[in-house]
């Protein structure tokens, strides 16, 4: 029997939950199409799987809209320059992981130029600019949503759509060991403990970094026992927050990435609105989720954005079950309160969880795989 034909893959990430993504949909590739190779631009997670990555994946990931403008000429250059690349290697497939105002033109030329493409990581559409569904169905061939309620929007707009499920969701035990992790950290088991999450962007941190570290001292003035945990995702974000603690008489553990074994630990998060909520959710820990943009970001987003929550559990819930903290609201006083009765064991807002995390367990990255390489063979 002949082995298959050679097989060239091209994959663009934006961000570390795109690195992810990436490095577990090219592991079960290879899986099923040994000759297999891989270009774009990806972490370090990509690139250990065989990505040939044309430039830093860190050169994409900024976030909010007044945010891009001062990056736009660096970000449109790099777009123009990538296009002509993979214009010229002609991959089998481009699939493009999340980043969608980076990602999105780019599958709009390849496949005018006949190269198939697909879109992992659905763009909040059914939320704001829900004009973009025409352009993912102009450029898209296939589009991999991570939730539920996503599939069935695409199908509704006539978008060729499957609903794979979260890698995260496979990867999380549906019961975390909250005592071997504690044990791990060097924490008592009935210690009282709170992980603190401002995000992974260098600007996320920079909002909310000084805000979770004055909410974390308010708490400590009435619980001095409390161990406070901060996963840094990378050595960038260490070195942020670590200039962000000088001065501060914090008794906080940094961790270099290792978010899981801060969640695994905790009795409750303080987290900033994106993926990281999701992780909390499969670890069925009760959070309080803020965030901060520059004002006239969020005076466009409140404008623009038609769904009621920010948040991805109540987005999966379709109710309010965790707290959204955002923009002047957000203060230490008011996330303090919001914290003390999740840290009392007031943990209703994780009945969902469970349920939610079932629902998106669905050994993701192999039913990606088996997408894209059945997209191929049509």
């Amino acid at each position: 029997m002949s082995s298959p034909a050679p097989l060239c893959v091209a994959l663009v990430a934006g961000e570390a939950s795109g690195d992810i993504l990436g490095s577990g949909l090219m592991r079960a590739l290879k899986a099923r199409h040994p000759d297999v190779r891989f270009i774009g631009v990806g972490g370090p997670l990509m690139e250990a799987e065989g990505l040939q990555s044309y430039f830093p994946m860190e050169r994409l990931a900024v976030m909010g809209l007044v945010e891009v403008l001062g990056r736009l000429r660096e970000l449109l250059a790099r777009r123009k320059a990538l296009i002509n690349d993979l214009l010229a290697a002609r991959p089998d497939v481009f699939i493009g992981i999340d980043a969608p105002d980076f990602t999105l033109n780019i599958e709009l030329r390849l496949r005018q130029a006949g190269i198939k493409t697909v879109h992992y990581v659905s763009p909040s559409v059914w939320a704001w600019r829900q004009k973009r569904v025409l352009k993912i169905r102009e450029g898209c061939d296939l589009m991999l949503t991570l939730l539920p309620f996503e599939a069935r929007f695409y199908e509704e707009q006539g978008v060729p759509v499957r609903f794979v499920g979260h890698s995260l969701a496979d990867a999380i035990p549906l019961q975390a060991d909250r005592a071997a992790a504690r044990q791990q950290l060097g924490f008592a088991a009935e210690a009282e403990v709170l992980a603190l999450m401002p995000g992974s962007r260098g600007g996320e941190v920079k909002r909310l970094g000084g805000l979770f570290f004055d909410t974390a001292e308010r708490l400590l003035a009435a619980r001095p026992g409390l161990k406070l945990v901060l996963p840094c995702a990378n050595a960038q974000r260490r070195q942020q927050l670590e200039a962000m603690l000088e001065g501060r008489q914090l008794p906080i553990t940094l961790l270099d990435g290792q978010s899981h074994l801060a969640l695994e630990a905790c009795n409750a998060v303080l987290i900033a609105s994106g993926t990281a909520t999701l992780e909390a959710l499969l670890y069925k820990r009760p959070m309080v989720v803020a965030y901060r943009l520059a004002p006239l970001t969020f005076w466009l987003l409140k404008r623009m954005v038609k769904s009621p929550y920010v948040s991805l559990p109540n987005l999966l819930a379709q109710q309010a079950v965790v707290p959204e903290v955002l923009q002047d609201a957000a203060t230490a006083e008011r996330l303090a309160a919001q914290l003390v009765p999740l840290l009392d064991g007031q943990e209703q807002q994780t009945a969902h969880f469970d349920a939610i995390h079932r629902t998106l367990r669905r050994d993701a990255s192999n039913q990606a795989a088996d997408a894209v390489l059945q997209l191929l063979a049509r």
